[in-house]
Order: structure tokens, then sequence, then C-alpha cells
């Protein structure tokens, strides 16, 4: 087979199947990319449209199962879904082009801004041109959690599932990995004593419908003939740990432990292993420690950054390069400030999601091959449950921050409650966000007419009645 299907040692001959050319996922990923606003739960929704509704090149349920592991591991989940379906499609090549594409417009995004923020300490333009994005991306993550939940809740248990995954993570800010570990118990317990109400698309025996599997031949087919081995794995982590690490290796010998880019080298190579439940459960730790012990940046600036992130494509924790840019251009060490940022960049974003390529390379084969186990079945549906309400949370929590410019958060007996300030409703946002649900929900314009529509009047919006 062309394109580099064949060349992982994993996976035997699939006869019949028909690889999809190369050129075709290349543009795909590229969509994927340029569209990955919105935060995990937006980006997901643009894959799961694209991957899974229009292209057919995997079937709800093994989306559904990717997901479920990816949603289990430190980093940006989206990203790794990406990586993983990648790798599923055209091996690894596949997933380095997914995962790689999936970051290169947030990255050049955030480079350009903390360049021009640098420069000028001034990001009204950037306000300004993304203004209307934010309540557009608003009404697409409404959209994937009605559409994901409608595939995936299947059975009432389930629905339950959900909703006390929910309440746990918004009201009783429980961590998420101890939401999807309880998810998992319940559902292999469950699987044992009501294996009927646990029953979801894709995990264990109970496959999707001979339609679905024979509209997606070349991702099931493929992923069938997967058989991990122990050779490939101690390949896989000897060559990712090594590009992971060798960079950081090369500034500590060249320019000592103190250095800047050396110490963020060390650092974000540090968070990129427990970031799980998503940036949001991390940022706080990265705010502390950038603004409060080392200098990096002031908090109005960290507030800045998180500004940036979230109103350009790419995963929300790319906000660690902005960080990672102020850091070294303040601190340039004998280096021109702006070529010190511009490596702090880099070596930020390498160390942050070096780490997403060694989980999937290492782990998807070994997931692929329990896809069939029934424990394992019903132990990821439940988890896929979970994720719904974790997903409802994102959306809720996106739509607080969008509408309104100040939220309180209270706790009183154990509960957490974010209350927000009516005064401070955005009466532009909420309009943008009401065409944009039209726009998608009424009149099915689709994604990309929703967002640029959006982006034209919050400019619009922002210019004349803002300034």
């Amino acid at each position: 087979m062309s394109n580099g299907c064949m060349a992982d040692p994993d996976l035997k001959a699939v006869p019949g199947a028909s690889p999809i050319p190369f050129r075709d996922a290349l543009h795909v990923w590229g969509k994927v990319a340029a569209n990955s606003f919105g935060g995990p739960a937006g980006q997901i929704s643009v894959m799961h449209r694209l991957l899974v509704e229009e292209k057919r090149w995997i079937s709800e349920g093994h989306f559904l199962h990717a997901l479920n592991y990816c949603m289990l591991l430190p980093g940006p989940e989206a990203q790794q879904l990406a990586i993983y379906i990648g790798w599923l499609l055209h091996r690894t090549l596949g997933g380095i082009v997914a995962g790689t594409l999936f970051v290169l417009p947030g990255f050049f995004s955030i480079l350009v801004l903390s360049i021009l923020y640098a420069s000028y300490q001034d990001i009204h333009f950037v306000q300004a041109l993304f203004y209307g994005l934010k309540p557009a991306v608003l009404a697409v993550v409404v959209e994937a959690v009605i559409r994901i939940g409608r595939r995936s809740l299947k059975t009432r248990v389930l629905v339950g599932i959900a909703a006390l995954a929910f309440v746990a993570i918004f009201f009783l800010d429980v961590p998420f990995p101890w939401i999807v570990l309880t998810a998992a118990f319940a559902g292999y317990l469950g699987g044992k004593l009501l294996p009927r109400a646990f029953r979801a698309p894709g995990h264990g025996v109970e496959e999707d419908d001979p339609g679905t599997r024979s509209a997606v031949p070349v991702a099931d087919a493929l992923a069938a003939q997967i058989r991990p081995s122990l050779a490939r794995s101690v390949k896989v982590l000897l060559v990712v740990g090594a590009l992971w690490a060798t960079p950081v290796v090369i500034l500590l010998v060249q320019r000592g432990r103190e250095d800047v880019l050396v110490q963020e080298g060390i650092f974000f190579s540090k968070t990129a292993v427990v970031t799980f439940g998503g940036a949001y459960s991390v940022l706080a730790y990265i705010a502390q420690k950038a603004v409060e012990t080392y200098h990096w940046l002031a908090p109005k600036e960290m507030l800045d950054g998180l500004g940036m992130a979230e109103t350009t494509p790419g995963p929300l924790i790319q906000v660690v390069q902005f960080v990672g840019f102020l850091g070294a251009y303040r601190n340039p060490g004998g280096l021109n400030p702006m070529l010190a940022g511009v490596l702090g960049s880099v070596i930020t974003t390498w160390v942050t999601y070096l780490p997403c390529f060694l989980w999937i390379f290492l782990g998807a084969p070994f997931i692929e091959s329990l896809r069939s186990r029934r424990a394992l079945g019903t132990a990821l549906a439940a988890i896929t449950a979970a994720v719904v309400g974790v997903i409802l949370n994102l959306a809720l929590w996106f739509s607080l921050h969008t509408l309104f410019g100040r939220v309180e958060e209270i706790r009183q007996w154990g509960v957490r409650l974010q209350v927000p300030d009516w005064i401070t409703l955005d009466p532009g946002a909420v309009l943008i966000a009401v065409a944009a649900f039209f726009a998608l929900f009424r009149f099915r314009l689709g994604m990309i007419p929703t967002l640029i529509g959006s982006a034209a009047l919050g400019l619009v919006y922002h210019l004349l009645v803002l300034v």
C-alpha cells in the first residue's frame, strides 16, 4: 500500500482495504487545524463533523473509543485525538502530520501576537479581530455537546453518569482524573452486573451497525490488523524520548542550568506530564510558578496571554508559548531579546507537545488490541458518558466567560457556584451568539461561514460601539 499506510510493523496486510490517499488526509487535517477554535469541545466537534459525518473515515464508536483513551492522558486531548486518528489512517507519518498541523496555526498566531505584544504592549486590535469569534464558538461547542451526547448516551444509566460527572466537576470541583477513574470502575462493574445498561457504540462486542461499518472500511479494517509488540514499544520510547530531551540537554550543556531557556524547557516538560483533565486543570499552577517563582511575566500579562490562546486556533495550553516568549524576551542571557523570545516559544512548544506523540504512538496499539474486550468496552462506555458531562461543563464555563465580563466564584458547604455579574452582560456577545445559533441550528450554514460571519459582526460592533 502507498502513502505510508503499511509502514508500521504492527500492521499486517489488509485484504480488500483501499487506503485513503495521503494528500486527501493532509487536506482534511489542514481544515481541522484551521478551524480548531473553541477549546477541546469545539475542536472535537470539528473532527467529529469532518471525519465521522462528512468523510466517514472512522466510525462513531471508533472515534469515541479513541477519544476515551485521549481523555485519560496528560496533555491536550483534542490534539492527541488528531494524532490517534492520523495514526490509524496512515500510521506514524499520519500521526505526525495530524498532530503537527493541529498545533501550527496556534503556534504562528501566538508567536506573531507575542512579538506585537512585547513591542507595543497593546492587544486592542486582537480583541477587535476576535471579538465575534468567541460567541460563535459557543454555538459550535453547544452543538458538539448535543451531537456527541445524542450518539453516546444510549441508556438511562449512561445519561445518569453524564449528569453526575457534570455535577461533580462543575459544582463540587472534583478533579477530572477521579471522575474518569470512578466512571471506569462503575462501567467495569456495571458491565458484569447490568451489561445492557452500559451498551454504547463502538465498545466491546457491540460494534456499530453494519451500515456504519461498511461506510468506513479503511479505519476499521486497518485497526483490526494491529498487533502491538514489545520491540516497537521500546523503539518508540527511545526515539520520541530522545527527541523530547535532546534540545533541553543541548541548551543545558551550552548555557547552564540557570539560563531561562533551560528553565523553561525543564519546567514545561514537567507540566506536560501532569496536565490531566485539560489545560484549565494546570493553568493555575503554571500561572503561579511563572508569575511568583520565575517572574517571567505579570498577573495581568498572564490573563492577556490566556485571552490570546482562547481566541486563536489550537489548544488552550498554547498559552505556555506566550509565557515562554516573554520569559526569554526579558531574560535573553546575551542573545538579542526578540531572538531569545522566539527560542523561548519554540522550546516551550516543543516540550509541551512532544509527549503527546509519545503517549499515542506507545499506547494506541495496545488500546486498539483491547477494543473488543467487553470489560474494557463497558468501562470506556461509562467514561464516554462522563466525558459528555465534562464537555457540558466546558460549554457552560465557556458561555459564562464569553457572555459576562465578570463571573464570581462562591464556595459554600463544599459546593462551588459560578455566579455571573449581570451588570457585566455583554449585549454584543449575546447578539452574535444568538445569530450564530440561528446560523448553525436553523439555517444550517455550516461552521466556517458561521465563524467568518460572526468575526465580521464582532469586528464591526467592536470598532463602532466599544471603541
